[in-house]
């Protein structure tokens, strides 16, 4: 038999070899992990697959010739008189089969199937552009959760200041060296906190929602490493030519091109297709079979009202399309611009809360700390200044959060290369 302390040694192992598969279960994730999970899980961009393998299907298609039409018949078939519904009786019975060809234009082809391939193009844009966006929304879900943590653990130790000040307000109502309101104020000043923290909770469990929805991990899974928000690839001497090829740009542009091609396709049916026509005759018993041929042509009688109409529709659909493309390329310049700008404004708050505000608040509360033990302040001052440079640190949090998520949307204009196949 074991003994008891061998036991324990056995039960403790297994608890640490449990502890360490669970570790294993659910390793930490990282921000560029957490990306490349939101990429790979997205139903959005399997979608956007299917739509531009079909675009391409389709432009092979619309490039052919129509298929050949077969037809059959019975031509001067006779419904009265002796020979009736006889077929070989009478001399213009004929029995008929031949095959009917439409002659697309090649220009029409080609433009018929340059729309489907400007679809595809636009297909592959749009998934470029929710790419982007799977990557940005990821990035800010898991900055949003990685700060909101922080800032709770903050409002827990401003939370334990509180509860001491209050300790601390008591005895000295007791000792009757203070009144009733300090003692009070420092318990209205715990529920602030409180509830605070509440608020602060509930955020940090929404970007874990968030998050989860994104890649697919338990809401709960630790988070691992910091993200490097101090410098972004924006350069605003050349952002317009960057954001030439900003996803959602990309997507006005090939719909410009797809409203071209829809133009040109007009223009090339002011052309009528001819169609030509085949057939044998074959009549019965003494007489001779005959072979008959025809063309056919569509007379545009009314072109001004029907084919300039639909081609001058289209041409003013594309020009809307370009237009729409080059409005949004300003607004995207604009906005990124803005961005930028609000990004360095909270760079310098965040150095100027690092190199001065937290370490005066530090001094501050070391004053107050050294004339307490001097016998010149009191413990509840000295609590006071404890938080109030934890609210400072609390307040730097927030800003490194808010810059943080313009960082996020400024670094996630394009989907980053070399993160994901």
């Amino acid at each position: 038999m074991f003994s008891p302390s061998i036991w324990r040694r056995l039960a403790l192992g297994c608890a640490l070899a449990c502890a360490a598969g669970s570790t294993s279960a659910a390793p930490a994730l990282t921000l560029a992990q957490a990306q490349q999970r939101a990429v790979e899980n997205s139903q959005q961009l399997t979608a956007q697959g299917f739509a531009t393998g079909a675009a391409r299907d389709m432009a092979v298609a619309a490039a052919q010739l129509p298929d050949p039409v077969l037809k059959a018949g019975i031509d001067n078939l006779p419904v009265n008189g002796t020979d009736r519904y006889r077929i070989g009786a009478d001399s213009m019975t004929m029995r008929r089969i031949g095959v009917a060809q439409e002659l697309t234009s090649s220009e029409k082809r080609r433009w018929r199937a340059a729309r489907y391939a400007s679809e595809a193009g636009r297909s592959l844009a749009a998934a470029e552009a929710q790419k982007a966006a799977i990557e940005r929304d990821t990035a800010i879900a898991w900055l949003d959760r990685y700060h909101l943590e922080r800032m709770a653990a903050e409002l827990g130790r401003q939370i334990a200041l509180s509860r001491d000040e209050i300790a601390a307000a008591e005895a000295a109502y007791r000792g009757g060296r203070t009144g009733q309101a300090v003692l009070l104020e420092a318990r209205a000043s715990l529920l602030a906190l409180q509830d605070r923290a509440t608020g602060i909770g509930l955020q940090a469990r929404n970007a874990a929602i968030m998050l989860a929805r994104w890649t697919g991990e338990a809401q709960d899974v630790a988070l691992a490493g910091d993200a490097d928000t101090t410098s972004v690839a924006v350069d605003p001497a050349t952002l317009e030519a960057t954001l030439e090829h900003h996803p959602k740009v990309a997507v006005l542009t090939r719909q410009a091109e797809l409203a071209q091609a829809e133009a040109g396709l007009a223009r090339a049916n002011r052309t009528p297709d001819w169609n030509v026509e085949v057939a044998l005759q074959q009549r019965g018993g003494g007489y001779s079979n005959m072979v008959s041929f025809g063309v056919s042509v569509p007379m545009q009688w009314d072109r001004a009202r029907r084919q300039d109409r639909e081609l001058s529709a289209r041409l003013a659909e594309a020009s809307q399309a370009q237009a729409e493309r080059d409005e949004a390329l300003r607004e995207h310049v604009a906005e990124v611009r803005s961005q930028y700008a609000e990004w360095q404004a909270g760079r310098e708050r965040i150095a100027r809360f690092e190199k001065e505000v937290l370490p005066l608040a530090a001094d501050r509360t070391e004053v107050v700390l050294a004339a307490y033990r001097g016998g010149k302040a009191g413990l509840m001052e000295v609590l006071a200044a404890r938080r109030a440079e934890s609210e400072q640190r609390l307040q730097l949090l927030q800003l490194q959060r808010d810059n943080a998520r313009t960082w996020a949307q400024l670094t996630y204009i394009q989907p980053q290369k070399g993160l994901h196949p």
